[in-house]
Formats: C-alpha cells, structure tokens, sequence
C-alpha cells in the first residue's frame, strides 16, 4: 500500500471538474492505496471523502504566491507521501518527492487576458514559463489531456515522449437534474465559459451579427459567470448595438444543462484550447457543435462538428446560418455527437492515471 496526496486546490474551479471525476473514480476503482485529498478549508463541504482509504486534510495556499512556495512544501513535507499528484503545475518548485503534474494546456503562456493589467500579466508569464520547465523536468510524470497539448509541451521544453501520458477527459450528461431557465428567444446557439481573449467572444458576436440577416430570430447566449471580462463584452456588445444576444450569468449546473436541451446549437470559437469539455458535454445533450478549428479541437470532436477557421468572421458566420437552416445538417451533427461523447469516459481517464501512479511510484527517481 502507497500513501498518494492529490493536490485539488482546484476542485472548485472551472477545472476542477477534470478533479471531481477523477476523484469520483479513483474512489471506486482503488481501495488498495491510502489517499489524502488536499482542499481549501472553504471547500470543506463541497468536496467529502466516499471511501475508507480517502481523506482530506486542507490547504490554504493560493496559487503563484511566496506562501505555496514555503508553507505548502513545509506541508507536502509533513504528510512523508509516496507520490503526490499536482491536478495542476503550479506546486512548490523545491519539492523533491516523486511527483505526477497535470499540464491542462499552455494556455497561460501563449495568450494576454486584455482585462488583466499588462505588465503584472506578463510577470506572471515571465515566472510561469520558468516554472512550467522547471516542473515540466522534475515530474516523475506528466499528464496531459490530449496529443495536442502532448505536443505543445514537448515543444516548450524537451522531455522524453514516453514521460507523457494523455488521458482524455470526458462530460458527464445529467437530464433528470435539469433545471428550467427563460431565455428571450425561440431558437439560439449557445457558448458557455469564460470570456478571457483566447475564447475569441468578440468575433463569434460579430458573427453572430452577421448571420442576423439571413436568420433575424436567432439568439445567441452567454453562460458564464460575472468578471471584468465579461462586463467588458457586455458593454462593447451594447456599445454597438448589438441584437438577440443574452447573458446566463450565474447559472446552476442544472440551468446550463437545461439550456443545452433546448439550443439550436453549440459554438466554440477558441484561439487555444487544452481540451475543450464544454462541446463535448453539448454533444452528449444532443447539440449540433459547431467549432473552431484551433489546436486541440478537432482531435476531440473528430468528425462530429462543422468546423470553421476562428479569425475568419465571415466563415463563422456562414456555419452559424447553415447549422440553422438546415435540419438535415443538424441531425446529423447530432447523431455523430452522441456517438463522439460515448468515445470518452471519466472512469476510464481514472483507471489511466491510477496507472500512471504505479508506473511513478516504480521510478527509480
């Protein structure tokens, strides 16, 4: 029996849900090894323990700060662990023990959030590719979510292939748990997540504009949660004077899965992205996907989305008016996305990383 710490600092968060799952799932599968789950005290009642040979004990260290580097190693130091998975690279750089990182993407390195003040973000950056190397090199091994980003790290610093082990992610589809929410308009396609630059809002409303004149119903809607980001749309959006768009701010789970039942279709028009779970969790409602064709996206959807190049508005917009007009096109979509969400599954990422576990904890190093 091994003593295995999970940081899930993150559990909470819009990644956290990679965490949720395969916490869910290494429960079920692994009752061999001993577990301790580290959280923020404010998650206490978000994130409990199902199994015997899991605990938790909480960390209060936030993320890039003097205090994770110090008091969060004093900590790891203190739980004397076999093996310490970092849902996350952001970790004390001085830890010497046998670790697993997950790389959800580089995300962080390769775009400027506008709403952030530049030259602090570029600080970050600065440190950050400093320490994505740095911890990129010292992991026993490294997770990542797909072949793409599988890629890109090996391009950001050299590391052997098979010190890489892509775990694909998966959605996880809820119908009995859905909850009404009224929006404004018959028939609309639909985005949900955060509106940081990379996510390319801007063009994909302008898009949508765009389609207005050959569809003049059609709405477009935002679940997303309230920021500077997302303030800062809205008041371009109205500035000028954009129609049919509407913001879901602060939607339950229940409500985002409602309004996935009832959208024309699902639209991600991302720069970069490291996965891409929020078509993914469309398809699996039965939504037609229409997607960009940028980094990782068309590794994961396949052939069960209509695809469109993001910096072109023109391109977007025509994929916009043909997934409407047609319900052949959107039906079949349909039945290509319901066969692409069942390629993925939480349990088998579980099992995968359980495996990358006992192969580090093998490791000489």
């Amino acid at each position: 029996m091994s003593h295995i710490v999970i940081d899930a600092r993150i559990v909470n968060s819009s990644t956290g849900t990679y965490v949720q799952y395969l916490l869910k799932h290494l429960q079920e599968i692994d009752r061999k090894n001993r577990y301790t789950v580290l959280i923020p005290s404010a998650d206490k009642d978000f994130w409990q323990p199902t199994a015997p040979n899991f605990s938790v004990a909480f960390a209060d260290f936030g993320n890039y700060t003097f205090a994770e580097q110090t008091g969060f190693k004093r900590l790891l130091d203190s739980l004397d662990a076999d093996l310490v998975h970092f849902c996350m690279p952001q970790q004390p750089v001085l830890y010497a023990g046998k670790k697993v990182t997950t790389f959800h993407d580089l995300t962080l390195l390769r775009v400027y959030n506008s709403d952030k003040n530049y030259f602090i973000f570029k600080a970050k950056q600065f440190v950050g590719r400093w320490v994505f190397k740095k911890v990129a090199n010292d992991s026993t091994e490294v997770i990542v979510p797909t072949e793409f980003t599988k890629q890109d790290l090996l391009d950001f610093t050299p590391l052997p292939a098979d010190k890489i082990t892509v775990t694909y992610e998966a959605a996880e589809v809820v119908r009995s748990k859905v909850k009404r929410y009224d929006v404004p308009f018959k028939q609309f396609i639909i985005n949900v997540g955060n509106h940081s630059d990379y996510k390319n809002i801007v063009r994909l409303a302008e898009a949508h504009q765009k389609s207005l004149e050959t569809h003049p119903d059609l709405g477009l809607v935002f679940a997303c949660r309230p920021n500077d980001a997302v303030e800062a749309n809205r008041e371009l959006f109205k500035k000028r004077g954009y129609k049919n768009i509407h913001f879901a701010l602060n939607t339950s789970n229940q409500e985002r899965d409602y309004l996935y039942t009832k959208a024309l279709a699902y639209i991600t028009p991302s720069l970069t992205e490291g996965f891409g779970l929020g078509a993914l969790e469309a398809m699996g409602y039965g939504v037609p996907v229409l997607s960009s064709t940028a980094t990782c996206l068309p590794e994961v959807y396949a052939d069960a989305a209509l695809y469109f190049d993001p910096l072109d508005i023109d391109e977007m917009s025509d994929a916009i008016n043909r997934v409407a007009a047609s319900k052949e096109l959107r039906d079949d979509l349909i039945k290509r996305g319901l066969k692409r969400h069942k390629f993925f599954s939480w349990e088998k990422m579980a099992r995968e990383t359980l495996a990358v576990y006992e192969k580090a904890l093998s490791s000489s190093k």
